[in-house]
């Protein structure tokens, strides 16, 4: 019986693992690398909802340009992936 309740909290711990652990892994790795690839005239989205085209790159910072002309630094984290995506993604007819 001692065994059984073993091998089923290995199998909750294996579970958790793959649907849960792993992928929050990836999206993480997923985000620092578009942020590290990002250049100069790139289209981006902030998590704060703001878009504009990076201006200038900095080692923790970008100088994001808004339509109106204005310029804003943010944090590098402060880039949405998803957001960026959609946003530079053509729509599909």
């Amino acid at each position: 019986m001692a065994t059984q309740q073993i091998v089923m909290l290995v199998l909750i711990v294996v579970v958790f693992y793959f649907f849960m652990i792993r992928p929050q892994v990836k999206k993480q790795k997923d985000q620092k690398n578009f942020v590290n690839d990002l250049k100069k005239g790139d289209k981006v989205v902030t998590t704060a909802g703001a878009h504009g085209k990076i201006a200038e790159v900095g080692d923790t910072t970008f100088l994001i340009e808004h339509e109106s002309g204005h310029k804003t630094r943010y944090d590098k984290s402060a880039i949405s992936l998803d957001a960026s995506k959609a946003l530079n993604t053509p729509p599909k007819a």
